[in-house]
């Protein structure tokens, strides 16, 4: 089935156009600048690419510009609108949606609740679907949510110490994020296992400016390190990751903060970018590293050793782990990272042969022969994953 794969950022829209079958990109693209001065298209078919800057005030200009972009005659990579099936929309936060589902008034109610545990992707997930009911009114839209995966994760993993009232009142717990890619990466695993999905368990490590460690038990979430928001857990590119909540406190006392003003400061300017003072991207940390930069050295110690804290705890979790899979711009791409990770955890069975490690970057199995843990690399694929399940509800309308 053709589907059309929408994900929305606070001022940006990626989009795939791919088989659901058999996973083949007809073409994708990025528009970005959304409500910003300088908002372009970047349409990609085949080879071909093609730039259009436009002013787009919103979502739903954006996503008229990319039905006509998509239905033009010579870059195009469909006749009309009715050679799409169905689009499926990723959903950062879903609140109390946890399966897929079509939308309509009521997704979209709810949708509107997770604003405030997503403020940044939601608002323009939502004015992204408004933008297609408009120009292609009619067609199945089907909303996929990354906190849906982690909807098993038992009470005693997901909820905060705090008093239970704040659960009861206002749904305060773990949602965790990248569902969507912890699934695929833990479906892959299996098929490489040659076991059903619930006979694996699983680290799945998706890293890359924003990253999560999640512990999958038979198949499903069990735990994973983001929280209430994707700020809780690792460090990541402009991201803290865990602190001590006092340190809210204090550093707002001290310097006088708003709530918006601390959020920012945590969100934005902490991670591999607040400690290195050097950038948030992975690779220009590393470089300054290698020529000597002592805070760029801490930052990237830093991002290990809560990566390596987190499979610990998730092996102990766990009790018995089948595989630990790397995806994500840094989990896919760093040989760096995934050695420095999982060295020293030899006596837990995890052993990652080095040399097959070196310059890896495409699926690939990396462990060592004497390694009772497979490691892999797994290049994720939320697009197909979401192509896949749109699918599945649309063939059953």
């Amino acid at each position: 089935m053709d589907i059309l794969v929408l994900n929305s950022g606070s001022s940006s829209l990626k989009y795939q156009y791919l088989n659901s079958q058999t996973g083949e990109v007809y073409g994708k693209g990025l528009i970005e600048r959304i409500g910003i001065s300088g908002s372009n298209i970047e349409h990609k078919k085949g080879d071909r690419k093609v730039v259009i800057e436009r002013n787009l005030p919103s979502h739903k200009e954006a996503v008229k510009l990319l039905f006509e972009v998509l239905t033009h005659e010579d870059y195009g990579i469909i006749k009309n609108i009715d050679d799409i099936k169905a689009i499926g929309h990723r959903i950062v936060h879903g609140g109390s949606i946890i399966n897929p589902r079509l939308v309509d008034d009521e997704a979209l109610e709810i949708l509107e609740d997770a604003i405030r545990f997503a403020p940044l992707h939601n608002p323009g997930a939502i004015q992204g679907i408004k933008g297609v009911e408009e120009v292609a009114p009619g067609k199945p839209n089907v909303i996929c949510v990354d906190t849906g995966f982690h909807a098993t994760i038992p009470a005693e993993n997901a909820l905060y110490a705090i008093p239970y009232e704040y659960y009861e009142k206002d749904a305060i717990k773990r949602y965790g994020a990248h569902g969507t890619s912890h699934k695929y990466i833990t479906l892959k695993v299996a098929e490489k296992l040659g076991k059903k999905p619930e006979e694996v368990n699983v680290i799945t490590c998706h890293l890359g400016n924003g990253a999560s460690i999640t512990a999958v038990k038979n198949g499903q979430s069990y735990d994973t390190s983001m929280g209430l928001t994707p700020l809780e857990g690792l460090v990541m590119g402009t991201r803290s990751g865990d602190i001590d909540p006092a340190v809210v406190f204090n550093i707002g006392k001290q310097y006088n903060l708003s709530y918006d003003e601390m959020d920012t400061l945590l969100n934005k300017k902490s991670g591999l970018l607040g400690v290195s003072g050097v950038s948030s991207d992975f690779r220009d940390v590393l470089l300054a590293s290698q020529e000597g930069n002592e805070r760029a050295k801490l930052a990237l110690d830093m991002f290990i050793n809560r990566a390596k804290k987190y499979v610990g705890s998730y092996y102990a979790l766990l009790e018995r782990v089948d595989a630990i899979a790397f995806a994500g711009g840094i989990g896919e791409n760093s040989d760096y990272a995934r050695e420095h990770i999982l060295e020293g955890l030899e006596n837990l069975g995890i052993k990652v042969d080095v040399e097959a490690n070196k310059g890896a970057r495409d699926e690939k199995e990396i462990s060592a022969e004497d390694s009772k843990v497979k490691v892999f690399i797994i290049p994720t694929n939320e697009e197909l994953m979401i192509a896949r399940e749109t699918q599945n509800i649309v063939e059953n309308l």
